[in-house]
């Protein structure tokens, strides 16, 4: 097999993973109904597990990274598949809430350390030009792990039950496991390379400077407020709210899901081509998707009884931009760090908005709960009072991208880069569409 074949079965491999992995992040969210019956909890016990897995997730990027450097990523996505089928594995048969815990934190741990892998052997098989498409081609395609999820996960799930189910996809992280045993390799150089050993110190320093730089913090606050919305959706709160608030069927649920990942990815190019073409703006992007999330969402909150279907398709379609838009977070992170501590940078960006995922799946949790007595069942009022805590973090997070764009924008004028207001840009255009004319 040639070279470029072989950078492609590697890619391919790779892909596959991460797609799986998807599936095992977003499958407890779509069988949240289920998990209540199951193990006869409150809405608040359910959202932890979410959140436990969102945050050995979102704590182990820094770890996770510096582990990457020290056995590559072949071993490392192996790792990760077989921490996966474990916990899926101990939630199939689990009986008690602390047993099931148990899995998501495996979940989490094994989710962790499988897109990080993927990136790392993107850079090692391509040439440089190739990788920031192929890069956003694997964060793209990877969602269709939550169209598994939400179709045929449903369906093993309604036809055979809850052990069954996760067991399936436990058996599906262990082929993945196996096909990266046999297939994948570190790089192309088969020569044995020096692993680069790195100190604490080391990263210490490179934790404390891209913090400081206020290029990352716009980047974590981007992440942060864009991102958040279409993972508590998806992970956790969007089937509930189709089904027990909206009186969707389970399959027309499944298909809204489906069509949120669908336009994520249609959008996705669209959104990286206006940021390569206006990199001074790529802000206004941000607050955009902010805007579309927060609109769309208070029509449907707002709209008296159960929403019409064409209201849920536009908040599906408003949606679908989180994922493209928490993206820009990490153009933010790779303009503003050098290549030194990028990896680094990225990781904190990253953090942003899975924090701020978790602790809204949390919040809105524990309002329902106060609202139904503790409860296992809940309707449409209980949601949409719950979700109103959305607006709480949308309000801290514009506040901390407008700070830290003020911040950003004074250094960047320190070095010579002026960002021209919005106004005056809108004004040179006009004068010169009149001059061709």
């Amino acid at each position: 097999m040639s070279t470029s074949r072989r950078a492609w079965t590697v890619w391919g491999v790779g892909l596959v993973a991460y797609i799986v992995a998807v599936l095992h992040r977003t499958s407890f969210g779509v069988s949240g109904l289920a998990a209540a019956e199951r193990f006869g909890t409150t809405a608040s016990v359910l959202a932890s597990f979410v959140v436990v897995q969102l945050l050995v997730y979102a704590g182990l990027q820094v770890p996770v990274g510096i582990l990457l450097d020290q056995i590559g990523p072949r071993r490392l996505l192996i790792i990760g598949a077989v921490v996966m089928a474990l916990g899926q594995l101990v939630l199939a048969v689990a009986a008690s809430v602390q047993v099931a815990m148990g899995g998501r934190v495996l979940v989490g741990a094994g989710d962790a350390m499988t897109f990080v892998s993927v990136l790392r052997l993107v850079a090692a098989w391509f040439p440089p030009g190739r990788v920031p498409l192929l890069t956003q081609l694997t964060g793209l395609i990877g969602q269709l792990g939550q169209v598994l999820s939400a179709v045929p996960f449903v369906l093993v799930l309604d036809m055979w039950g809850w052990t069954p189910a996760f067991g399936s996809v436990a058996s599906v992280s262990v082929f993945i496991a196996v096909l990266a045993i046999a297939l994948l390799r570190d790089s192309p150089d088969v020569r044995t390379r020096p692993v680069q050993r790195i100190t604490w110190a080391g990263v210490g320093s490179d934790l404390l400077k891209a913090w400081q730089h206020p290029g990352t913090r716009l980047g974590l606050w981007t992440h942060f407020s864009t991102g958040f919305s279409g993972m508590v959706f998806a992970m956790m709160w969007g089937f509930p709210f189709l089904v027990a608030g909206q009186g969707l069927s389970e399959g027309t649920a499944g298909s809204l899901l489906t069509l949120m990942v669908l336009a994520g990815a249609a959008a996705g190019p669209v959104v990286g081509v206006l940021v390569q073409r206006h990199p001074l703006r790529r802000s206004w992007l941000v607050l955009g998707v902010v805007l579309a999330n927060a609109s769309a969402w208070t029509a449907v909150l707002a709209w008296p009884g159960e929403a019409p279907l064409w209201l849920l398709v536009l908040l599906i379609l408003s949606l679908s931009l989180s994922g493209p838009g928490s993206m820009i977070g990490f153009d933010f992170a790779r303009t503003f760090n050098p290549p030194n501590r990028l990896g680094t940078a990225t990781g904190m960006v990253n953090v942003g908005g899975f924090t701020a995922a978790l602790v809204t799946i949390l919040a809105i949790g524990l309002v329902i709960d106060i609202r139904t007595g503790g409860a296992s069942t809940y309707g449409l009022d209980d949601l949409r009072v719950a979700l109103c805590l959305h607006y709480v973090i949308w309000l801290t997070g514009l506040i901390g991208i407008l700070r830290t764009r003020r911040l950003v924008r004074r250094r960047m004028a320190a070095h010579g880069v002026v960002v021209p207001p919005i106004r005056e840009v809108i004004e040179r255009r006009r004068r010169n569409r009149r001059w061709r004319s």
